[in-house]
């Protein structure tokens, strides 16, 4: 099987890695002209840390672990009122913290010296010319064309392979609400391991998050309040880097903290990025001989803190049904099985609470006093030995974010925990 993969990101490498102990053939396509080191903080839960021991790669990861020792929740003045360290209850550090560019230059690594395994850097996409019973054909921006048994569109959520391949009928937005802009910016002696934040009024979020690079990943979140900033929000997310920048700097110019210092130091930034906080969620994740993964086929937000795990699950998950196909049969019946096997689970993690993430952006100091003052007590609370203990004892290490791997023989991967 010749399989063609558009991005090379965290889907696109693990599925490479997989398929080539299938015995395919796979080139993996990716718009830049090389792997960029950028992202922010992503982490790895559950079953998805099982796939990544299979791989071998468990030992690179922790050794570029972000570094964080936890959350802090700071008041206008820095100072930490309530904290949850990452070796405790309830804390949004998790274990396995890392850069979403540090793994997937790690992902790429692992699959780049394959003979199975081609990358095509500044190569995308330029036409899907058919996808039929046959083949997949298509016509690549370097001017080739080329046929394939499969195409995987793991390019993100909003994939021009996918856009190329599907009815717009069948992809959903489902819009938050939530507007955030992330950027790298240097780190001050007075930065430390704990990854801060800071609730300024009017449904606004200031943090802080360290790296192992020397340098602090900030991002700046809001929930528009009336009409008026939703539409100049709604605006800048569809608009240009200088007119987001613009909007960041007028409305958060007043928001305390260490607003000021981040404003500032923006326009330097090699990473900006600003986004509208939206899920997708698809009706069918096939068409034929096409295929989405990951963010392309069910983006699920940074709120779950799910995204990268189910990527990296659902190209286990995916490479494993295709490793049962003889020779010669269509690939529709392996994407029918990955999809029935996974998108429960996919369809589980994807429902956020109607309160999220309203009841985190508070907008008056009274709403504010009141989220402050239950992040305090439950603190209090989890930092308790008893409670500790029992969270141990009885917690277990994947809980909701686990999800039973199949075995296919033809990975050489033991199923379940």
């Amino acid at each position: 099987m010749h399989v063609l993969i558009s991005g090379a990101g965290i889907a696109g490498p693990t599925l490479a890695y997989f398929l080539s102990k299938a015995g395919a053939t796979i080139t993996i396509l990716e718009r830049s002209e090389s792997l960029l080191p950028h992202g922010q903080n992503i982490d790895i839960k559950g079953s998805a840390v099982k796939v990544i021991e299979t791989m071998g790669l468990i030992d690179q990861l922790r050794k570029l672990n972000t570094t964080e020792m936890g959350a802090q929740f700071i008041d206008s003045k820095g100072r930490p009122f309530a904290q949850f360290p990452v070796t405790g209850a309830a804390s949004p550090t998790a274990e396995f913290e890392i850069l979403r560019g540090d793994l997937a230059i790690i992902l790429s690594d692992a699959t780049k010296e394959d003979p199975n395994v081609t990358y095509l850097l500044g190569t995308t996409i330029q036409e899907v010319i058919t996808n039929d019973n046959d083949t997949v054909k298509v016509k690549l921006s370097n001017g080739e064309v080329q046929e394939f048994d499969l195409l995987v569109a793991a390019d993100g959520q909003w994939s021009k392979t996918r856009s190329q391949c599907f009815p717009s009928e069948t992809v959903t937005v489902v819009d938050k609400g939530l507007y955030v802009a992330y950027f790298t910016v240097p780190r001050l002696s007075g930065d430390n391991a704990w990854w801060k934040i800071y609730h300024a009024l009017g449904s606004r979020i200031i943090s802080l998050r360290p790296d192992p690079h020397g340098t602090i990943r900030a991002l700046l979140g809001r929930m528009p309040c009336n009409d008026s900033q939703k539409k100049a929000w709604l605006e800048a997310s569809k608009s240009d880097r200088d007119a987001q920048e613009t909007l960041l700097k007028s409305e958060f110019a007043d928001a305390g903290w260490q607003a000021q210092r981040l404003l500032d130091a923006m326009g330097e930034a090699p990473d900006f990025y600003f986004q509208a906080v939206q899920q997708v969620k698809m009706s069918k994740w096939s068409n034929s001989r096409v295929v989405c993964l990951g963010d392309a086929a069910h983006a699920p937000t940074p709120l779950t803190g799910m995204g990268t795990s189910l990527a990296i699950l659902g190209a286990y998950i995916l490479a494993g049904e295709l490793s049962k196909l003889g020779d010669g049969d269509p690939p529709f019946q392996a994407l029918e099985a990955y999809e029935n096997t996974f998108r429960p689970f996919v369809e589980k993690i994807q429902k956020i609470p109607s309160f999220i993430p309203g009841i985190a952006h508070p907008g008056t100091p009274l709403k504010r006093w009141l989220f402050q003052t239950v992040v305090l007590i439950v603190s209090k609370i989890i930092a308790n030995p008893l409670v500790v203990w029992v969270g141990k004892k009885f917690g277990g290490s994947y809980g909701a974010h686990e999800f039973p791997l199949p075995h296919f023989s033809k990975l050489d991967v033991e199923g379940g925990h």
